[in-house]
């Protein structure tokens, strides 16, 4: 079994790395999907975490089809993060049709060697994932992160069976999205996946006292600026805690 913790702060992979988890994917812009941190987060995760990290490579929200400018970006951030001494980076590129871009994935890999790589959630908005599945081997990938094209890896579980099935052992399929203590179980059981990708947040309430919630820094629609949402240790140790448990 492998625990991938998706953080968006040093605070959630320290919580991350205290309950238990094998490794986290720093990310920053969660509500759109993920993207590259910065320079200074991932030095200071790097410094305080003993387990493995990788950081997403994505230099924005949106769709997974890449200019040669946005390539740049990419390629430079993934330099910088093998300074900085990350484990892996988290990529995923898509063609105009919505299948693998096979060049810029393989150019990135190039810049990346030496690290681990995993192919994002890109993979569940392509054409056939079967295909991809096929093309993500033949590139050299270490893993798939995915909730099998669905809404959420529950809801996707026939297809994360049958990628699992037809990956067989050649590359890790790790399923993500939605995973929590109530539902890892099942989808372990009905799978045969044993890597799993989820968040642990709960809900941080701001300590500031004078609050004005008249103004919003997000734009429209406004959100509650005054709530974070941070990984906690013991959302990670529950959701652990319920997958060991149903293999015991």
């Amino acid at each position: 079994m492998a625990i991938e913790i998706c953080t968006n702060s040093v605070s959630s992979c320290i919580a991350a790395q205290n309950g238990g988890a094998d490794r986290v994917e720093l990310c920053a812009g969660i509500p759109e999907g993920g993207t590259t941190p910065s320079y200074g987060e991932i030095c200071t995760a790097r410094e305080l975490l003993s387990i493995k990290l990788h950081v997403i490579i994505r230099p924005r929200g949106g769709d997974f089809l890449y200019s040669p400018l946005e390539m740049q970006t990419m390629m430079r951030d993934i330099e910088l993060a093998k300074k900085i001494g990350v484990d892996g980076v988290v990529i995923g590129c898509l063609t105009q049709n919505g299948e693998v871009n096979i060049a810029q994935v393989k150019e990135l890999m190039q810049v990346a060697n030496g690290l681990s790589i995993t192919f994002h959630r890109a993979f569940d908005v392509c054409r056939n994932p079967f295909i991809a599945l096929e093309q993500l081997i033949d590139l050299g990938c270490n893993r798939i992160l995915t909730s099998g094209q669905a809404s959420t890896a529950e809801a996707g579980i026939a297809t994360l069976k049958e990628l699992q099935t037809k990956a067989n052992g050649r590359i890790a399929i790790m399923a993500g999205c939605g995973i929590n203590e109530n539902n890892i179980a099942q989808i372990a059981q009905e799978t045969g996946i044993k890597e799993f990708h989820f968040s642990a947040r709960e809900n941080i309430k701001s300590k500031m006292h004078y609050k004005n919630t008249a103004v919003s820094m997000s734009g429209t629609p406004p959100t509650d600026e005054y709530v974070r949402y941070e990984t906690t240790s013991e959302k990670v140790r529950k959701v652990i805690s319920a997958y060991q448990t149903s293999r015991a």
